[in-house]
């Protein structure tokens, strides 16, 4: 993993708990698999511990490293680093995603809750005006009493954000095609089609993987069937909505967003949803930071042990659901 990686993630006390589970090699940690220290250590790992800035882990890697048996990354996705190579050897695979999955879907929960509420309108409104409103002609389009949010794909967040929302009095739906009634049954959810998932829901949040055939997959006339006064929420990728439709109706006041993520990730100066009072633009920190850093990596010292106990990973990624996987 990367230097930086490696010094926010694991911290003292983790490398301890690493270490009482394993014969942990000489710090630090590799961010360059193919130097001489590198080969050294590569020659007697059998399992390699990878964060975020971890190189491709391909054939040349693979061939200094011949004990190598497993990988536990102690974070979300493996596409960077885990090659054809390393399934064809037959590496087996651990992934902290499910650990990463709870802080976005904490972030998604609060921002549904206070959207249900205007919370962040009304409080520029009384900032402004420094006078209460009549909270007794709110209208009835307020609050978090008995409203429709719409869930985008039974991922790993969207699972957890269904989770999350089941002590409050709302009705969710979901729209994936890999979830039948019976599992959407099981998950308290009304399985819906994407046309009516944008129809229906006061709130909607976005939880599909970007992947090729999701790219654009919310397009015009998808954002063009949301209410009025609708939230929507995007903590998956920016590319999995149509950002020029979604820019002009936000700023023309249709449905307002709040998108933790964009594209490009960081938006030109000059744009128009940058001053737009009806988009609310976080700088991707719905995921794990600071101290949520510590989570993954007791999620990866977790894996460790479990596997050399030879119980097996809790959260194992396998090659053939990787099409699916962010």
């Amino acid at each position: 993993m990367s230097a930086h990686t490696s010094a926010a993630v694991f911290t003292p006390r983790s490398l301890d708990a690493l270490r009482r589970v394993s014969d942990l090699a000489p710090l630090p940690a590799l961010d360059d698999l193919t130097s001489a220290r590198a080969k050294e250590v590569l020659a007697d790992v059998e399992v390699l511990v990878t964060g975020w800035g971890c190189p491709p882990l391909d054939a040349a890697v693979l061939a200094a490293a011949p004990r190598l048996r497993a990988v536990v990354h102690a974070a979300g996705s493996v596409r960077g680093h885990v090659t054809e190579a390393c399934w064809e050897r037959g590496v087996e695979v651990s992934s902290a995603a499910a650990a990463n999955a709870l802080p976005v879907a904490e972030y998604t929960v609060a921002m549904i809750l206070l959207h249900g509420k205007n919370v962040l309108e009304r409080a520029r409104d009384f900032r402004r005006d420094r006078t209460r409103d009549n909270w007794l002609v709110t209208t009835q389009d307020l609050g978090n009493y008995r409203r429709t949010v719409g869930i985008l794909s039974a991922s790993m967040v969207g699972r957890r954000v269904i989770e999350l929302l089941r002590p409050y009095d709302l009705e969710v739906l979901l729209h994936d095609p890999f979830v039948d009634a019976e599992e959407a049954a099981s998950l308290g959810v009304t399985p819906v089609s994407l046309p009516e998932l944008f129809e229906r829901s006061d709130l909607l949040s976005v939880h599909t993987p970007l992947l090729p055939e999701t790219r654009g997959l919310v397009d015009r006339a998808l954002l063009s069937a949301l209410r009025p006064g609708t939230t929507l929420i995007n903590t998956a990728r920016g590319a999995v909505l149509d950002q020029d439709a979604l820019t002009e109706l936000v700023v023309a006041g249709r449905f307002r967003a709040v998108l933790d993520v964009t594209v490009p990730e960081v938006l030109p100066a000059g744009h128009p949803l940058w001053d737009c009072p009806h988009a609310l633009i976080t700088p991707h920190l719905a995921g794990s930071q600071g101290n949520e850093w510590e989570r993954l990596a007791d999620t990866a010292v977790a894996e460790v042990s479990r596997w050399a106990a030879g119980d097996g990973f809790a959260h194992p990624v396998r090659r053939e659901r990787l099409a699916f996987l962010a």
